[in-house]
């Protein structure tokens, strides 16, 4: 079994190594790193601006949001220990269609890149910087699901600092795809879970296994 874990900015190296030894299987992590990358802009003037929760990005921006990406794939290896094979997606072939309106940034297709694919079959755990060909900034939500969908992975875990998908201030065990949609669309869902849902749901379509949490997400 392939899992693919997406890890937030946020998430702490303890939490990582807890995560990734309760997974059975191979594991393939993509990361993010929005906070380090606001934090960044705001020390150098950059003026953080978002589009539909995705981040306008010019070549300044991406210069950043490349630095703070390497920064957390290094300290994400680390707390993984050796086994772990620091990549990002520029390097290795991640696709992904360019949206204009945002400057560099990319919508990402599903792909199964080389170097990922090796570094599974040598017993290793991959860790993705969530950057796409081009070079294009993509939401490393969306990257993770485009890359299980890629490798055909059975299993994606969105790892996050909420236990999980909140319906009417309960959390949810179950969400299923068209009510995830449907909240969506009538605005019911807000904040970092829209990106998460969004993802979860293209996984779940594509054929593999999504959870937010403890949250299913089955289509």
């Amino acid at each position: 079994m392939t899992v693919v874990v997406k890890l937030g900015g946020r998430v702490a190296a303890g939490i990582v190594r807890a995560a990734l030894a309760e997974v059975d299987g191979d594991v393939v992590v993509v990361h993010g790193a929005g906070p380090q990358i606001t934090a960044e802009m705001e020390r150098r003037g950059i003026v953080p601006q978002f589009v539909d929760g995705r981040r306008v990005t010019t070549p300044d921006v991406l210069d950043v949001v490349r630095e703070s990406l390497a920064a957390v794939n290094a300290e994400v290896c680390e707390a993984i220990g050796p086994s772990a094979v620091g990549l990002h997606g520029d390097e290795i072939g991640l696709r992904a269609r360019r949206v204009e309106a945002l400057g560099l940034v990319g919508d990402p297709e599903p792909s199964a890149p080389a170097a990922v694919l090796a570094a599974l079959a040598q017993g290793r755990v991959p860790v993705v910087a969530p950057l796409a060909e081009g070079p294009l900034n993509v939401n490393a939500d969306e990257a993770a699901a485009a890359l299980a969908v890629g490798i055909a992975a059975e299993r994606i875990l969105f790892l996050t600092d909420v236990p999980g998908v909140l319906l009417d201030g309960e959390l949810a065990s179950v969400l299923h795809a068209d009510e995830a949609e449907a909240g969506l669309d009538d605005g019911r869902f807000e904040g970092g879970i829209v990106p998460k849902l969004m993802a979860a749901v293209r996984a779940a379509r594509g054929g593999v296994q999504a959870s937010i949490g403890a949250t299913r997400v089955p289509v």
